[in-house]
């Protein structure tokens, strides 16, 4: 195992294990960020899930997980996409209160990095840049961030098209940090996918079904229920392939959009209305079925292919705590 990649990472985030609580939406609720960080791995905000799904006031939110995370370090996500003017600036207004807030591990998305390193490297952090190709790894490095999360094929909700492996031999001769994302459902993924030689490993299935979580139980025993073969890609909730629990409303639903969507994610100008259409169409849904059902989730369940793996719901700690005792271990 590559323990130098790994101490590099831990120095640059503050974290004790290299083990991120990756971004999710609805998913990231206060508590679960905090509770990962505070049990030694790095949680991480998203923004939007913060303030519309879980109601916090954007910087009391933040001040409330870094008291629940006994202030150890936690991250945040910026979605650098530029959707649109006001989305931007509130986008930009965030990334300030965040440093504001001692906020220094920073996960841009969707876009070019660029201002969001310039102002967390002012500021004495760091940023690492969703891919999921060298193309898009390159556009990061060039980006001037300290590391890249490669997002496979066996990830939760959004995901790539390569295996952990290859996607790692694409990018390691660009010379930065590589976080794995995708796959690990148990101690024993996430050692052997470290002993890969990634740098650290992200991780959302494994977080949703914990106890600080606050998905509804239905979510966590789907989770749990599920295997493998129960996940499919559909392009029908974002426009491009998010991965999810193969429930009937998805098979209603269908996997594929239509030539004029297709069309439409072409363009240069076009992608970003149709990205803000998907993504208020998302949020539509998400307000819909929580009215329904006061829990969220219960018409579709974001879930990777680590699901074959996870057969309990356990304190988020707890899961940290096995991670780490698994990485120590071994050779």
């Amino acid at each position: 195992m590559n323990r130098e990649v790994q101490q590099t990472f831990l120095q640059q985030t503050g974290a004790a294990v290299p083990l991120i609580c990756g971004p999710m939406f609805p998913c990231s609720n206060p508590e679960l960020v905090a509770a990962v960080s505070a049990a030694g791995g790095i949680g991480v905000v998203q923004p939007i899930s913060l303030t519309y799904v879980h109601g916090h006031e954007y910087r009391e939110g933040l001040r409330l997980i870094n008291r629940l995370a006994q202030r150890r370090p936690i991250g945040f996500n910026a979605l650098v996409e530029k959707s649109s003017r006001v989305y931007e600036q509130r986008m930009i207004r965030w990334v300030d209160i965040a440093l504001e807030e001692g906020v220094r591990f920073f996960i841009t998305s969707l876009g070019n990095p660029r201002w969001v390193v310039d102002k967390v490297h002012a500021a004495g952090g760091v940023v690492y840049h969703d891919v999921i190709n060298r193309r898009w790894g390159e556009k990061g490095r060039d980006g001037g961030v300290d590391g890249l999360i490669a997002v496979n094929n066996r990830a939760g909700g959004h995901l790539g098209d390569k295996d952990p492996r290859a996607l790692l031999d694409e990018l390691a001769p660009l010379g930065l940090p590589v976080v794995a994302a995708g796959g690990v459902g148990n101690a024993a993924e996430f050692a052997q996918v470290l002993s890969l030689g990634y740098a650290a490993v992200q991780v959302g299935t494994r977080f949703i079904a914990a106890t600080e979580c606050k998905s509804g139980a239905s979510y966590k025993q789907a989770i749990v229920a599920a295997k493998e073969r129960d996940i499919v890609s559909t392009q029908r909730l974002t426009g491009v392939p998010v991965a999810v629990i193969n429930t009937p409303y998805i098979q209603r639903l269908g996997t594929h959009i239509n030539g004029f969507w297709r069309w439409m994610f072409k363009g240069r100008k076009t992608k970003h209305w149709a990205r803000t259409y998907f993504g208020l169409l998302g949020l539509w849904r998400l307000k819909r079925d929580q009215q329904r059902s006061g829990t969220g989730g219960g018409e579709y369940w974001q879930a990777g292919r680590s699901v074959e793996t996870i057969n309990d719901v356990l304190p988020a700690g707890e899961i940290v705590r096995n991670f780490e005792a698994a990485w120590r271990a071994a050779p």
